[in-house]
């Protein structure tokens, strides 16, 4: 799960990987629409096994910030209203999720974007993040570079 589900700089939610072109992927969103379309090279694809989040010690693998927040949620979909939180509350919430993040380069627009592919995930009935074996190195969850 974790290498076939991919985030693309530019484009909102997630994807699934479902075929490799000569020049492209195929991927389809994980959304209602489930519509199909390619990603190119030059498009800035993320699997989320290569996104990690910033804590004040090393860096935590986005799966294993993903599990404590379903262990919190017990399973279901995050319960903070992501439209009408403040910043401060989107904060306090992330701290029970992951209490060391650096709240100096965890930015709130981070917390909501992981937020949202939690329940994207959850809502795609992919509970599992767990299953494969966790990255060495990865990014952070902000793709704004």
């Amino acid at each position: 799960m974790q290498q076939t589900i991919l985030a693309i700089s530019g484009r909102p939610g997630l994807y699934k990987l479902v075929s490799r072109g000569t020049n492209n992927l195929i991927v389809e969103a994980l959304d209602a629409t489930h519509r199909r379309g390619p990603a190119f090279a030059t498009d800035r694809i993320t699997s989320l096994a290569d996104i990690a989040m910033y804590t004040d010690t090393d860096d935590i693998p986005l799966m294993d910030v993903l599990e404590s927040l379903k262990a919190i949620e017990q399973g279901k979909r995050a319960t903070i209203n992501l439209k009408k939180a403040s910043g401060e509350e989107l904060r306090d919430y992330f701290a029970k999720v992951l209490p060391n993040f650096d709240r100096d380069r965890v930015h709130n627009s981070d917390i909501k974007k992981l937020i949202q592919w939690y329940n994207i995930l959850i809502d795609n009935g992919i509970t599992d993040f767990k299953e494969e074996m966790q990255p060495t190195q990865g990014d952070n969850i902000d793709d704004r570079a």
